[in-house]
C-alpha cells in the first residue's frame, strides 16, 4: 500500500472508527477530530512499507495522540454549540427521544470516565469497547498486558459503581426550558429561583469578556431582568443540550444551553461573543418551531 491515492483511501475508510475511539476517549467531537488528523500527518511522515497492520497502527497512534491530550494539565472540556431546531412534538415514540436517551447514556459514561486515570480510561475504552487486545494497549501506555488487564478491571469497577447523574427526558427538559422563559418573561423571581438547583452557576462569554455568576438567587435576578431577550428567544437543541436561541429584531444575540439534573437547572452556559456566534450560526438551521 504504497500509492499515495490508496493509502488516502486506506485512511478515509479507518476514519469513522478513529473517530469513534478518539471521541469516546477524549469526550470532545473537537478533540477527536484533531487526534484523527494529527494522525494522518504522522501516517504521511512514515514509510508504509514498515506498517503490517494498517488499522492497527491507526488505532495505536490515535491512542498515543489522546493519551497525551489527556494528561495534559492545560486540557478543557470542550462544549458543542452545534445549532439544531427543536420540533414542537416530543414523545417517547419520537425517534429523537430515542436518541435523546442513547446520548444520555453516552453522557453519562462521559462523565464517569472523567473520574478515571489515563491509562484506565485507555485501557477500558480500547478493551471494553473497541475490543483491543491487551498487548497492544501496553504498547500504548508502555505496560506489560498484566499491568493493562488490572487497569481495565479497576476501570470497570469504578464505572460500574459510581451512580451516573439523574438527567430528565427529552420532553421533560423541554418543558422546564419553556416554565424558565415564561418566568424570564414575567420577571418572576419566585418561579425562576424554583427552576434553580441552589448550587447553580452561569457562565457567559461576551467575546471582549465573561461572566461568571454562583448561586440561584443572583442567577434568578438577572434572568428577571432580561424580559425582553426571553420574550424574543425559541427553543433549540445546542450540541445535543437543550437550549434557546435569542433575537433582537431579526438578529441573534446569543444563545444558551442549559444542565437539568433532578428537574433542577444546575448550568447555563452562555454565547453571545458576536465571532463566535456568527460562526456557529453559519450554515446551522436556526428556526426552532
Amino acid at each position: 500500500m504504497t500509492d499515495p491515492d490508496t493509502l488516502a483511501g486506506a485512511f478515509e475508510i479507518a476514519r469513522p472508527r478513529l473517530r469513534s475511539v478518539a471521541r469516546r476517549l477524549l469526550g470532545s467531537d473537537a478533540e477527536a477530530e484533531d487526534a484523527v488528523q494529527e494522525a494522518w500527518l504522522r501516517l504521511e511522515r512514515v514509510d508504509p512499507h514498515t506498517i503490517q497492520n494498517l488499522d492497527a497502527w491507526l488505532t495505536t497512534v490515535v491512542s498515543r495522540i489522546s493519551l497525551d491530550v489527556l494528561r495534559s494539565p492545560r486540557r478543557t472540556r470542550e462544549q458543542s454549540w452545534e445549532i439544531e431546531p427543536w420540533a414542537a412534538k416530543d414523545t417517547a415514540a419520537d425517534p429523537a427521544e430515542a436518541m435523546h436517551s442513547a446520548d444520555l447514556a453516552t453522557t453519562g459514561l462521559l462523565i464517569v470516565l472523567d473520574l478515571l486515570t489515563p491509562a484506565e480510561r485507555l485501557a477500558f475504552v480500547l478493551h471494553d469497547v473497541f475490543g483491543v487486545p491487551f498487548a497492544e494497549i501496553g504498547a500504548v501506555l508502555g505496560f506489560s498486558s498484566q499491568a493493562v488487564r488490572q487497569q481495565a478491571s479497576r476501570a470497570r469497577r469504578r464505572v460500574r459503581d459510581v451512580p451516573r447523574p439523574a438527567r430528565p427526558s427529552r420532553a421533560r427538559e423541554r418543558s422546564i426550558v419553556e416554565a424558565w422563559l415564561a418566568a424570564a418573561r414575567d420577571g418572576d423571581l419566585t418561579r425562576l429561583l424554583a427552576l434553580l438547583d441552589e448550587d447553580a452557576v452561569l457562565h457567559a462569554d461576551y467575546g471582549a469578556s465573561a461572566t461568571l455568576l454562583q448561586g440561584s438567587r443572583t442567577i434568578a435576578e438577572q434572568a428577571a431582568l432580561s424580559s425582553r431577550l426571553a420574550a424574543n428567544s425559541v427553543l433549540v437543541r445546542l450540541g445535543g443540550r437543550p437550549g434557546v436561541l435569542a433575537r433582537l429584531g431579526n438578529r441573534p444575540v446569543s444563545v444558551m444551553a442549559f444542565e437539568i439534573r433532578d428537574d433542577r437547572i444546575v448550568r447555563l452556559d452562555v454565547l453571545a461573543d458576536p465571532d463566535r456566534l456568527s460562526a456557529v450560526l453559519d450554515g446551522s438551521p436556526t428556526e426552532a418551531e
